[in-house]
């Protein structure tokens, strides 16, 4: 462990690993299987890079996307590691470079695909050079359940079946109960020692709004956002172009990413994500597993995820350098319907359908639920917490309840006499007595529910609807366009056997830590010539990553700066006790960080 210890200090500019870090490298280093489970930003990559620089041979990451490898190369040798990718980004003269330097034992890492990786050209290579371990990333890409299944991923078996003594560490970010048990019997990993980090992210503050006007919602969220990185996620390829298109006519530096987008564009939008500050990425979920981007402050969803699982894995997203950052979702009782339609619509097998349902109705009653934010998610991967954690929106702001037994009562009632045809809409217009063509047209208006609830407004109404779906009072008809129907639990309620508490309608949503603290707070505290330093420095990294043609994370993480700034070492060896620096980048790099600080 000391000699792990001494390259994480030379090398990464670390004194200390965090969490079960050291345990994990100390195992795996020692010729041990691994399953890492640990949140993004956690520090999984450490946990096989460190191996890959104590054992002999060159460490074989398989890792499932382009940016992520060049990020993450890119990265290692700005800390001196020898370190390469194999992917289709490269041409056939640089390719034939890389293996040649792989085949001559001249690499610390190798990152390929698992395309790639599963070649016979590649496999035969293997062969021939010495391997010191395999690193699985995005291990829950084997699951079919999951929600980023890669059917390439199954093959990867044949790693320890070819090669049994090369010990391999499988890593994820998102894995519930049953993923864990498939990757585990999927990679042939049921003699593996489990890491199993907390998933919790306390950084990150979940808040869930109730679709009104969902485009004004998000500007009004990223007003006070205007300068830093975030991912705002739509459902589909229209709504994400129309999304970038709007927030640009507002100002905001917008880009849309989906996979219909030619592979150019979305190469040139995603190197803007990663290299500027204050861009707004519009996406569909093709984007985001694997990027490696530490600042990014908010992680926005325009519409519902498709399982708690992807939420918590697309959130994940933001604040991967510890500093404040928020999850903010719109949603609305349409947003489960449209999910709804496209599971029936698909051609996936019944069982297949039944777990997809399942996965919404989960997601739907975390959006409606009164309960600490943190403490659902962390439940969903059977983890435990006291709540009242603080940092989420029903912890700022609980909200109030309400006797909601003889709304729900008419609501059910109204839906039912009109035949359980229509949707949430028509049947709120006629608790409310509606004066409107499609009320008289059915006849709505001669029925004894019609206008016996005018004590709510069509927000509310909502807002009783979304919890009665939620709470499995209401199904949603999808063959039925979205027409809403009584379930078995309906009858007690109705009958009165049973009375029900409703979440009331939050009436403005709390103030955000960086709204109610101020962004130079939220951002790390430093007091104002320290902040001077830190903006600097900034400015010098941002030069120098252009002038690379690089992220400017890559140069110095902002904690590195930030500490640099509060510091204000005055030579090379104070510099060296920052967290963060390490030899290589102290050679590189040292004289102009303190040329930068005197001037």
């Amino acid at each position: 462990m000391q000699h792990a210890l001494d390259t994480l200090r030379h090398v990464f500019g670390y004194d200390a690993f965090r969490g079960v870090q050291g345990e994990i490298v100390e195992h795996v280093a020692g010729g041990g299987d691994a399953l890492v489970l640990m949140p993004t930003g956690g520090g999984k990559s450490m946990c096989y890079q460190l191996p890959a620089l104590l054992r002999q041979g060159t460490a074989i990451v398989v890792s499932p996307l382009i940016a992520l490898m060049q990020d993450q190369v890119e990265a290692l040798r700005q800390l001196g590691v020898k370190a390469a990718f194999l992917n289709s980004s490269l041409d056939a003269g640089a390719a034939l470079a890389v293996e040649r330097e792989f085949a001559d034992g001249a690499l610390d890492l190798l990152y390929v695909a698992p395309e790639r990786l599963l070649t016979p050209r590649f496999l035969s290579l293997l062969d021939r050079a010495r391997v010191a371990l395999f690193a699985i990333d995005e291990a829950h890409c084997v699951s079919q359940w999951g929600h980023d299944f890669r059917p390439e991923y199954r093959q990867l078996t044949l790693l320890h079946e070819r090669w049994p003594e090369v010990p391999r560490i499988a890593l994820t970010a998102t894995a519930d109960a049953p993923t864990r048990r498939e990757i585990v019997e999927r990679l042939g990993l049921k003699d593996a020692r489990q890491f199993v980090s907390s998933f919790d992210r306390p950084n990150i503050r979940y808040t869930v709004v109730a679709k009104q006007d969902s485009r004004r919602q998000l500007v009004d969220f990223l007003r006070e956002r205007r300068n830093d990185s975030g991912i705002v996620y739509c459902l589909s390829r229209k709504k994400v172009e129309q999304t970038a298109e709007f927030l640009v006519a507002q100002g905001f530096t917008a880009l849309p990413y989906h996979a219909g987008l030619d592979a150019e564009v979305r190469a040139q939008h995603q190197r803007r994500f990663l290299r500027e500050d204050g861009v707004v990425m519009c996406a569909t979920i093709a984007f985001g597993m694997g990027i490696d981007k530490p600042d990014v402050r908010y992680v926005a969803h325009l519409d519902l995820p498709k399982s708690l699982e992807g939420y918590f894995q697309e959130t994940g997203r933001a604040g991967r350098d510890g500093d404040p950052a928020d999850a903010w979702m719109a949603y609305g009782l349409g947003d489960a319907v449209l999910l709804q339609r496209m599971i029936e619509e698909s051609e996936s097998g019944e069982e297949r359908k039944r777990l997809e349902r399942r996965k919404i109705e989960t997601l739907i009653g975390y959006c409606e639920s009164t309960a600490c934010r943190r403490q659902t998610l962390l439940a969903y991967f059977g983890e435990e917490h006291d709540g009242d954690c603080g940092h989420c929106d029903n912890c700022i702001a609980p909200p109030k309840s309400w006797d909601g037994t003889v709304a729900a009562q008419k609501a059910l009632s109204c839906v039912y006499r009109t035949g359980q045809r229509f949707g949430a809409a028509h049947v709120i217009d006629v608790l409310r007595g509606a004066d409107t063509q499609k009320v008289h047209q059915f006849g709505h208006d001669r029925l004894s529910t019609y206008g016996v609830g005018t004590e709510l407004d069509a927000k509310q109404w909502r807002s009783v609807f979304r919890q009665l779906v939620a709470g499995g009072w209401l199904q949603v008809d999808v063959e039925g366009h979205g027409s809403l129907r009584l379930t078995q639990a309906s009858a007690a309620l109705l009958k009165g056997e049973t009375t029900l508490t409703l979440r009331a309608e939050a009436e403005k949503a709390p103030k955000s830590r960086r709204e109610s603290r101020g962004a130079t707070e939220a951002a790390g505290d430093l007091p104002h010539e320290a902040q001077s330093r830190f903006e600097a420095l900034r400015r010098w990294r941002s030069e120098v990553a252009r002038t690379q043609g690089v992220p400017a994370y890559v140069i110095f993480h902002d904690a590195t700066l930030r500490q640099i700034a509060l510091a204000e070492p005055s030579n090379l060896d104070a510099l060296a006790e920052v967290q963060g620096v390490g030899a290589a980048k102290l050679e590189r790099y040292g004289a102009a960080v303190l040329e930068t600080l005197s001037g």
